[in-house]
C-alpha cells in the first residue's frame, strides 16, 4: 500500500476526515474508494458514504475477501449512524467470521459490536448486556474499550443502576484518553453530563421536584408505591405491574396517586379518563368497571376504595403513595410513555393501547420524529418506533486502519 493511502488511514484513525480528504480525493483505487467512503460517514454524508464504500467492496477482488469483509463491516456502521436498522444481520456475521479467519480481531470485534449497538437501538437491552460480558475488553484497542464502556452505561442508564453507569463511564473516560479521538471524549462527557441532569420530576402530597437519576434510583428501593407515568407502570420495589397496554387504567391510577392522601371527585375521574366534560350517569356506570379493573391489577400492590366523594388509593402496610414523572411533560406524552419501555412499536398497536385512530399515532410520531424524540426502523407494515437510547454512542469506524490487497 503507498505512503498516501496510509497516511490517510491513519488521518480517519485519529478522527480527521478532511485530512484523508485532502490526501485520497481523486483517487479510485478500492482502498481510496473505502477510506474516502468513510471520510464522508464522519463528516456525516452517510448516502455518499455508502455509495462509495459498496463501490470499494466492488472494486476489490474475489481473492480480497479480508477488505470485502471490512468494507461489509463499514456499511454496516454507517446504516447504523443513519438508523436504517434494516441491514442484514447474516451479512454482518459473515463478515465478522471472514475478519476473524484472517487473524482480524479489532475489526471482528468492531463487527460484534455493532450488532450488539443494533441490539440496544431496537431494545433488546438484555441480549446486548449477555453479549458485552462475553467479551473481554482488556485486550481490545482504546477506541473500542471507550465504545465498550459507553454502551454498558448506557444499559445501565435505562435500567436506572447509577452506580454501574458511573464505574462504565469512568472506565470509558480512561480509555478515550488513551483513545485521543475527540468524537469518543466528548461522548464519555455528554454522558456523564445526563447522570447530573434531572431525570424526572417527583409529585407527591401536592408538590413536586426534579429527581436526578441516582435519586430515582433511591425512591425505586424505598418501598413507595409509585406510579411510574416515564414507563407507565406501577411500582413497588421490584414488583412492577405495567400499564403501558392500558392507558384508561394508568390514567385513574395517576390521578388517585396525585390526589393521595385524599381521595378523587368521581365527576374529575371521569374528565381525566375519559375526556369527558359531563361525568353522566353512563360514564359514572363505566368509571365503576374501570376502577374494579384498577383494583385487580394492583391487588398485590394497594386497594382502591371507593369513598363518598370518589375514589382514594391506599399502598399495602400504609406506604406512601407518589407519581414520577418525567422532567417536562409535553404533547404527545402518552406515545412517548409507551416508547420508554425500550421495545419497539408499531403504529397499529400504539394506536390500539391509545384507543386512538392509527391516523392520529403516525401524525404524533412523525412530530416527535422531526423533534429527534423518537425513531423508525423498517417500511411499510414492518416500521417499528422507539425512542433513542441512552446514551448515544459515537461511531468509531475502525476500517479506516490499513487496507490489505494493495
Amino acid at each position: 500500500m503507498d505512503s498516501l493511502v496510509t497516511a490517510a488511514a491513519r488521518a480517519l484513525a485519529t478522527g480527521d476526515p478532511l485530512g484523508a480528504l485532502k490526501l485520497v480525493a481523486l483517487r479510485e483505487d478500492a482502498p481510496s474508494l473505502a477510506l474516502r467512503g468513510i471520510a464522508m460517514a464522519q463528516l456525516g454524508d452517510f448516502p455518499r458514504a455508502r455509495t462509495l464504500i459498496r463501490s470499494a467492496a466492488k472494486a476489490f477482488g474475489p481473492k480480497e475477501g479480508h477488505a470485502r469483509a471490512r468494507c461489509v463491516v463499514a456499511e454496516a456502521e454507517i446504516a447504523l449512524a443513519s438508523l436504517d436498522l434494516g441491514w442484514p444481520e447474516k451479512a454482518l456475521d459473515a463478515a465478522r467470521a471472514t475478519l476473524e479467519a484472517h487473524g482480524d480481531h479489532v475489526n471482528a470485534a468492531h463487527a460484534r459490536y455493532l450488532g450488539i449497538r443494533r441490539d440496544v437501538l431496537i431494545g433488546r437491552l438484555d441480549a446486548a448486556r449477555r453479549a458485552l460480558e462475553a467479551i473481554e475488553p482488556a485486550r481490545l484497542p482504546p477506541a473500542l474499550r471507550t465504545v465498550h464502556e459507553l454502551m454498558l452505561a448506557g444499559i445501565a442508564i435505562r435500567h436506572v443502576q447509577t452506580r454501574a453507569a458511573r464505574d462504565a463511564l469512568a472506565r470509558a473516560g480512561r480509555a478515550a484518553h488513551e483513545a485521543r479521538i475527540p468524537a469518543l471524549a466528548g461522548e464519555v462527557i455528554a454522558a456523564s453530563q445526563m447522570l447530573d441532569a434531572p431525570a424526572a420530576r417527583l409529585i407527591a402530597r401536592g408538590t413536586q421536584r426534579p429527581l436526578l437519576l441516582a435519586e430515582v434510583e433511591t425512591l425505586f428501593s424505598s418501598g413507595a408505591l409509585v406510579v411510574d407515568a416515564c414507563r407507565n407502570a406501577v411500582r413497588d420495589g421490584k414488583t412492577v405491574v405495567p400499564l403501558a397496554s392500558r392507558p384508561v387504567l394508568f390514567t385513574l391510577a395517576r390521578v388517585l396517586a396525585e390526589a393521595w392522601p385524599n381521595d378523587v371527585p368521581r365527576a374529575v375521574l371521569v374528565k381525566r379518563a375519559f375526556r369527558a366534560r359531563e361525568a353522566d350517569e353512563s360514564y359514572r356506570a363505566r368509571l365503576r368497571v374501570e376502577m374494579g379493573r384498577l383494583r385487580r391489577v394492583l391487588a398485590k400492590l394497594a386497594d382502591v376504595d371507593a369513598t363518598p366523594g370518589g375514589f382514594v388509593l391506599k399502598a399495602r402496610r400504609g406506604r406512601d403513595v407518589c407519581v414520577l414523572a418525567r422532567p417536562l411533560e409535553e404533547e404527545h406524552g402518552a406515545v412517548l410513555a409507551l416508547l420508554a419501555d425500550g421495545e419497539s412499536w408499531s403504529s397499529s398497536a400504539l394506536a390500539l393501547a391509545l384507543g386512538a385512530s392509527q391516523r392520529t399515532v403516525q401524525r404524533a410520531l412523525d412530530e416527535l420524529s422531526a423533534s429527534a424524540k423518537v425513531q423508525s426502523y423498517g417500511r411499510g407494515r414492518a416500521r417499528r418506533w422507539l425512542t433513542p437510547p441512552v446514551p448515544g454512542f459515537t461511531t468509531s469506524l475502525l476500517l479506516p486502519a490499513p487496507l490489505p490487497g494493495s
